[in-house]
């Protein structure tokens, strides 16, 4: 029931990485002069054929895909995703500031 469960959000979710990426690139296509269309083809398959991938490896490891798996692929094409390795950048950056403040 859980890998269905996954199929279903990872379907889902490579739906939205495809419009995401595809409509970013509507202005960027007109000025470039593409149609409509090819840009956001071109764009929205770029972006999901790299969340394939990031998945497939993911798979290939172990022959499972964990949660975590599964949302490191998806934060790779969005670009406002914050990973743990993210986090305690910004977190170590704000400790530093604070101490620097204080000397």
């Amino acid at each position: 029931m859980e890998s269905v469960k996954n199929i279903k959000n990872i379907i889902m979710r490579i739906v939205a990485v495809f419009a995401a990426n595809g409509l970013a690139v509507i202005g960027a296509g007109a000025i470039a002069g593409i149609s409509t269309a090819k840009a956001i083809t071109v764009a929205g398959l770029t972006a999901v054929a790299a969340v394939i991938e990031k998945l497939a490896r993911a798979f290939m490891d172990d022959g499972k895909l964990t949660a975590d798996e599964i949302n490191s692929a998806f934060s790779t094409v969005d670009k406002g995703a914050k990973t743990v390795a993210d986090v305690e950048v910004e977190e170590r950056r704000a400790s530093q500031k604070a101490k620097a403040n204080k000397g």
